[in-house]
């Protein structure tokens, strides 16, 4: 890797020193707005709520008993520890990385942008290892599933897009950036 002599003085890119964190914390915070929203609040499904029609032979533990139940809350508690895990480790890396002006870097588009970014990695990544590839869940069951599905794949692709697009359009903030009025 090369190193500009710009670099050099002022320390990397801010959009570089928090795209690791942002997508680390988007994953997470996806995660979690995924196991609140579809697991607990609306009820569509749990972790393994499919693995009667899954592809690698899990038991199936049918959401709609008390014992199926029990055992998809244990695995979706797994997975929103996972979640919390991402979230953490986000932090941590985002702290290490971002010295000062931290509060400037959280109203940053920068990092707002990196964060779209890792929410829609996790619902690509999970769309398709969980729904496609293991069958252990759908986003919703039913004669429509498929298309529940593609739409969670598409929403994926949007928010790494747009969170592309955000983070671009944002002014940088870290060592050596202009404190000049505009955008963040």
């Amino acid at each position: 890797m090369t190193t500009t002599a710009e670099e050099a003085r002022t320390g990397p890119p801010a959009s570089r020193v928090i795209r690791l964190p942002g997508i680390v914390l988007g994953v997470g915070l996806g995660g979690f707005l995924d196991g609140i929203l579809l697991h607990q609040l609306l009820q569509w499904h749990h972790m393994l709520s499919s693995t009667n029609h899954d592809r690698i032979g899990v038991r199936f533990y049918n959401p709609h008993t008390v014992s199926g139940l029990r055992m998809n809350t244990v695995w979706d508690g797994v997975f929103h520890a996972v979640c919390w895990i991402s979230v953490l480790l986000g932090l941590a890396i985002l702290y290490a990385r971002v010295t000062h002006d931290r509060r400037r870097v959280w109203g940053s588009r920068v990092l707002w942008g990196w964060m779209l970014v890792g929410w829609g990695l996790f619902n690509l990544v999970e769309g398709v290892l969980d729904h496609q590839i293991l069958g252990i869940h759908h986003v919703h069951g039913g004669p429509e599933q498929p298309w529940w599905d593609a739409g969670f794949l598409v929403l994926g692709a949007l928010l790494v897009v747009g969170g592309y697009l955000l983070q671009r359009g944002g002014a940088p903030s870290g060592p050596g950036a202009p404190r000049a009025a505009g955008r963040v």
